[in-house]
């Protein structure tokens, strides 16, 4: 289960909400300085998104239920960490 999200500043106004609706605290990357900046945590982000486009079923959303998609989500992440446990 999630209990901590990190987003960029198109989520700003969420951080306060996110408690109290999903149970979960919502931490903000802000930019420092105009231009291309290694923003911290962020890469993890874009890295996962990166694992996740591989998979197939991903590409497009065609699940109905977010209960199924969830479960896509974790079926992916699982055959990539047995994947890298038996190379």
């Amino acid at each position: 289960k999630l209990e901590h999200i990190w987003a960029d500043q198109g989520y700003q106004g969420m951080d306060k909400s996110a408690p109290i609706v999903w149970g979960v605290t919502l931490e903000i990357v802000k930019r420092h300085q105009p231009g291309f900046e290694v923003l911290p945590r962020r890469w993890v982000v874009e890295r996962t998104f990166g694992w996740l486009d591989w998979q197939r079923r991903l590409s497009k959303d065609y699940e109905q239920l977010p209960e199924v998609s969830e479960a896509v989500v974790y079926a992916a992440m699982v055959r990539l960490m047995l994947k890298r446990l038996t190379s």
